[in-house]
């Protein structure tokens, strides 16, 4: 599977996970749908593709601040706990891989 196509992946686990356990919501509010389409476009339109690093350590950052901020805050909610929830793709998350 292609780099932006795993991230892609992870990125709508991570929001879905957030609604579940931190709101506490049987589905996925309008507003963080609209952050995970946002996202992938993000992805989909990232000019590094394969190569990219992770958004955190990049050179351009091509999210909106507010949108920036609202990833950033579901991924230090879930970031954690992504061990559990799915132990590969954490590693490597982690690992950069």
């Amino acid at each position: 599977m292609r780099r932006v196509e795993r991230e892609k992946r992870v990125i709508a686990m991570m929001i879905d996970i957030y609604c579940r356990k931190r709101l506490k919501l049987n589905y996925i509010p309008e507003e963080y749908e609209a952050l995970r389409i946002y996202a992938e476009r993000r992805l989909d339109g990232c000019k590094f593709g394969d190569k990219k690093p992770a958004c955190k350590r990049c050179p351009i950052h091509c999210y909106k601040p507010e949108m920036r901020e609202r990833v950033r805050e579901v991924m230090r909610w879930v970031g954690p706990r992504m061990i559990f929830y799915s132990p590969i793709s954490a590693i490597r998350h982690l690992l950069n891989i």
